[in-house]
């Protein structure tokens, strides 16, 4: 991962610091913005390999500069690490909403960063190993362009979106536990809560609008594609 440029967007310096010289120390190219507008800019001018962003900032919400990120083509499957407070569950439910990637609580140890960073950067930068296109009844998935595509709309998907989205066309008969999901998806298990993978499915429903019953919750046990009213070639 060497060489990898990432952009923390954090208003408390001891923490930017911190994340910063730990960051550099493994070879990662580190910029710091203290604001939330300054790093919204630098993001959407400079996108970086990965954001590393704190949701209390004192001029504009990181949970507002996600949602905008989003908003853009450009910057639609920029990977986004948040940093939350202890007990911010909300807020981390809600950056999901926005299309956060994943989250790490403060107070946190270093060690548990850069796991999350690896496997997040692991997850936006490895190709596709499987066929180019997969297609359910007017839902299509293209993993060369990273798109979803229903009806004749596409829409953008972030890394984490895409690797779902891929799992379940790669095995469409296959019952999917949270664990293996948080085991395959996210790279990890360990200290991750299952309401991580229900909050990405929450978001992928709203994607797949119309068909958002493509994605079956088994209650108890996990997910599945709800195959019964599609045809797959």
């Amino acid at each position: 991962m060497s060489g990898k440029r990432i952009l923390i967007v954090e208003d408390d310096p001891d923490i930017a610091e911190l994340v910063r010289f730990n960051l550099a120390a493994e070879g990662y190219k580190v910029e710091i913005q203290s604001r939330g507008l300054s790093g919204l800019d630098r993001a959407r001018t400079n996108p970086p390999d990965l954001l590393i962003l704190d949701l209390m900032l004192p001029d504009l919400p990181g949970i507002e500069i996600c949602k905008r990120l989003r908003a853009s083509e450009a910057t639609a499957r920029l990977p986004i690490l948040m940093l939350t407070a202890k007990g911010e569950e909300i807020d981390r439910v809600v950056g999901f909403e926005v299309g956060a990637d994943d989250y790490v609580t403060k107070p946190f140890g270093v060690r548990e960063l850069m796991l999350r960073v690896r496997a997040l950067l692991r997850r936006s930068s490895a190709g596709p190993d499987t066929k180019d296109t997969y297609r359910v009844g007017e839902v299509t998935l293209d993993t060369q362009g990273h798109r979803l595509q229903v009806g004749s709309e596409e829409i953008p998907l972030t890394s984490t979106e895409f690797k779902l989205l891929v799992s379940f066309f790669e095995s469409p008969t296959r019952l999917f536990s949270r664990m293996w999901l948080l085991e395959h998806v996210w790279d990890y298990a360990e200290g991750v809560e299952s309401r991580t993978v229900d909050a990405h499915i929450r978001r992928l429903r709203k994607k797949l609008g119309k068909h958002a019953d493509l994605i079956e919750t088994v209650h108890g046990a996990g997910y599945r594609f709800n195959l019964a009213q599609y045809d797959m070639p």
